[in-house]
């Protein structure tokens, strides 16, 4: 079976991979690791660049974890990208997601991506706190 991870160059993104890897160690499962974002300048943060993608592959290789790295620039909310393929894709058994901690305020401007993943998701939603460090 297949873990779907959300993944951003970030403290959280570290933290969702770094859980994932650590499951699929003692499940057997292989990853799917998708960053997705709009493709515009929304939030750039989010979208991971090659070299970020890379190490994260060298990083589950490293660990002898089996699975694929990917990127989705579609214009799609990254939220509604991950619940389309765990829609889509029959193998996922699993969704794994950093969080971070966000204001009152910023929850409201900015409306947040785990919630909505969490109230929406139709497979098991794990959800990591962001790492202290940001180690790739």
């Amino acid at each position: 079976m297949t873990i779907l991870v959300g993944y951003t160059p970030s403290t959280k993104g570290q933290a969702a991979l770094t859980a994932a890897v650590e499951l699929a160690k003692k499940t057997g499962d292989k990853l799917y690791v998708v960053n997705a974002g709009v493709g515009e300048a929304v939030d750039e943060r989010a979208v991971a660049t090659e070299d970020q993608l890379n190490r994260a592959r060298e990083y589950m290789k490293a660990e002898g974890v089996a699975g694929k790295v990917k990127q989705y620039l579609r214009g799609n909310d990254p939220a509604e990208e991950l619940l389309a393929l765990t829609e889509a894709r029959s193998d996922v058994t699993m969704l794994v997601i950093g969080l971070r901690r966000r204001s009152p305020v910023g929850k409201l401007f900015m409306g947040s991506v785990s919630q909505k993943i969490i109230l929406n998701a139709k497979v098991p939603v794990l959800s990591v706190r962001e790492a202290e460090e940001y180690e790739l």
